[in-house]
């Protein structure tokens, strides 16, 4: 499929792979690490129908669950698991991040989660595949290529501000001794700062958490008194705060808001919208 994307500079640190005729998204620097599974879908190739077309993939959003099943396998097939190997995050925009092991699989999908408030993952478990959730909010990639040890999580503008970034780097150290100057970090396809007005309050968060010497390059203010904030940036320096090797660091090019008919948008829909998914996993050896 031709999808002819809107990308924001020339960089292209993200492919689009295409496999049964669903069409997802990769970085090509993450599927040379050997042992890796990873993706992130589009809104084609599936079998939703109205606002929710066609690769819708959250349960809440749509009455059909067999329609998101289907979804769920199609894009498996695709890039390169099982639905039992998933373990579906239960997102809340907190900065909780929990472990994974075997034992998790299929959770949140062929059988019920035994966890809630979890917006990020962590694991060193070979045939679990992470999955999480967007529709705008951030997708946050990492991979220790030394310690074959992976992270996944939602970065919201709630996630950044707090810094869920760092909280899954730190699990990483803590859980499988990785080293930050190791981990490759990928920030997903999202909503840009051209597209991203948010109120004072919200700005006031970043203020406080945030470094005085980078907060003009994280949002700028407009004349009706709003901000256009920029949550790769923020991303991009939580990373860099936590050890993170800037040449280490994959950005995105592809805005959620700029490519609505190719990727779900909260805003660009005003709300009517389904859930794309990002993935990564560790392949059985």
């Amino acid at each position: 499929m031709d999808i002819v994307w809107k990308r924001k500079g020339n960089s292209k640190v993200l492919e689009q792979r295409e496999r049964n005729g669903v069409p997802y998204l990769i970085f090509p620097a993450l599927e040379e690490i050997a042992g890796i599974v990873h993706g992130f879908s589009t809104r084609y190739g599936g079998v939703s129908t109205e606002e929710l077309f066609s690769m819708n993939l959250s349960f809440s959003r749509e009455k059909n669950t067999e329609n998101v099943m289907e979804n769920f396998r199609r894009i498996g097939e695709a890039i390169g698991f099982s639905i039992d190997q998933l373990a579906l995050s239960d997102q809340t925009h907190t900065t909780n991040v929990r472990e994974v092991t075997k034992e998790d699989r299929g959770k949140g999908i062929v059988c019920s989660r035994d966890y809630s408030n979890v917006d990020g993952f962590v694991t060193n478990h070979p045939g679990v595949v992470l999955a999480t959730f967007y529709a705008d909010c951030v997708p946050l990639f990492f991979v220790d290529p030394v310690k074959k040890a992976i992270g996944l999580s939602h970065s919201g503008w709630r996630g950044t501000v707090n810094k869920i970034g760092a909280v899954t780097i730190r699990k990483m150290q803590e859980l499988y001794n990785s080293d930050p100057k190791d981990i490759i970090a990928a920030i997903g396809p999202s909503i840009c700062q051209d597209c991203y007005e948010v109120s004072e309050d919200v700005i006031e968060q970043f203020r406080e958490n945030f470094d005085d010497d980078i907060q003009k390059e994280l949002y700028y203010r407009k004349e009706n008194g709003k901000y256009q904030l920029n949550l790769w940036k923020a991303n991009e320096q939580v990373l860099k705060e936590s050890g993170i090797l800037p040449e280490h660091i994959l950005i995105t090019d592809l805005c959620t808001c700029c490519n609505p008919d190719a990727l779900y948008s909260h805003r660009a829909s005003h709300g009517k919208r389904g859930n794309l998914g990002a993935f990564l996993g560790l392949k059985e050896e």
